[in-house]
């Protein structure tokens, strides 16, 4: 048995929203009937905002004012409500980016979904059943969580709530084809195609599709690092035009999508075929060297290029 409690962060849950889109009020009252209780007797797990930059999405930044991701599963998969239908805060679909490419709605709302966990209808459909109680623990509380929702929404409302759904759009067929999509943006685009001229060095060994080399890079003001994943991180022996590359794919990130700010850090793979794909960080403050980058310079960046007040980093944030 466990005595952990569910980790519960609200503040970055209120991040994960769009701006313009609060919090609904059903989800925070969860968030507090949850509070102390033993991890598992509800379902596995995290009540954690996430961001869809980091989550398993090809080139997920660009989503991220279409998401809004405040659940995390124990296998790596993340929850949330899903606005690209242009649906209320409170009725937008709830789905999962999975950590095995699954792209799914799991409840056409969040009552449905409390609804499903209550009833412990995952069980029964037999999918993604993490959302029921933890078999190493004694406590189920998924009756409880069913009292409560009652109260709060009426038995007649609940009953509804775990009929399936109709008239869902194809979620997963829109995620497949954004991700198919950006996979073809990106090897078609000039910077990275002009990028891969200049690490072909760097090719991976072998010849399979799945043969990759990894990269990671840091930008943050004048600071600059790239590295090539080798037997552990290793310095790039590169020709001088990379870094001016790099730094205006930032900018051009920037200007395609300004409310994201400038990224600080971006990982890449390159494949045998001389194709990358990147993945932007604008969360995380990168270490360059072995120090973290500098919080002047990261915050000059901000200036630059402005953020939503709700998603700027604590870090980053002037106190």
């Amino acid at each position: 048995m466990s005595d952990e409690p569910y980790p519960i962060d609200l503040a970055s849950i209120r991040r994960a929203f769009p701006p313009g889109i609060e919090v609904p009020p059903l989800l925070l009252d969860f968030a507090g009937w949850l509070d102390g209780r033993s991890w598992g007797s509800a379902g596995c797990f995290s009540l954690v905002g996430n961001f869809t930059d980091l989550a398993p999405v090809v080139d997920g930044s660009p989503l991220r004012d279409q998401f809004a991701l405040f659940m995390r599963l124990p296998e790596g998969s993340v929850v949330g409500c899903w606005y690209g239908t242009g649906g209320r805060a409170d009725k937008a679909p709830i789905v999962v980016l999975g950590s095995e490419g699954q792209h799914e709605i799991i409840a056409a709302s969040l009552e449905g979904l409390l609804a499903k966990i209550a009833v412990q209808q995952f069980e029964e459909d037999g999918e993604w059943t993490d959302f029921t109680p933890s078999e190493f623990v004694d406590d189920d509380a998924t009756d409880e969580l069913l009292d409560w929702l009652v109260d709060r929404l009426g038995a007649r409302e609940v009953e509804k709530l775990v009929e399936p759904p109709k008239g869902l759009p194809d979620f997963g067929g829109w995620m497949g084809k954004w991700c198919r999509d950006r996979e073809e943006f990106w090897a078609a685009h000039p910077m990275t195609t002009e990028l891969a001229k200049h690490l072909t060095a760097h090719l991976p060994e072998g010849k399979n599709p799945w043969d990759n080399t990894h990269f990671d890079v840091a930008i943050v003001g004048q600071q600059y690092q790239m590295r090539v994943l080798r037997r552990g991180w290793q310095p790039v022996e590169e020709p001088a035009l990379i870094e001016p590359l790099l730094r205006e794919l930032r900018d051009e990130r920037w200007r395609a999508q300004n409310n994201l700010g400038l990224w600080y850090s971006m990982s890449f793979v390159m494949s045998a075929n001389g194709r990358i794909l990147p993945c932007f960080d604008y969360e995380t403050r990168p270490k360059i060297g072995d120090m973290p980058a500098d919080l002047e310079q990261a915050r000059a960046d901000l200036r630059r290029a402005p953020r939503p007040e709700r998603w700027v980093p604590a870090w980053l944030a002037t106190p």
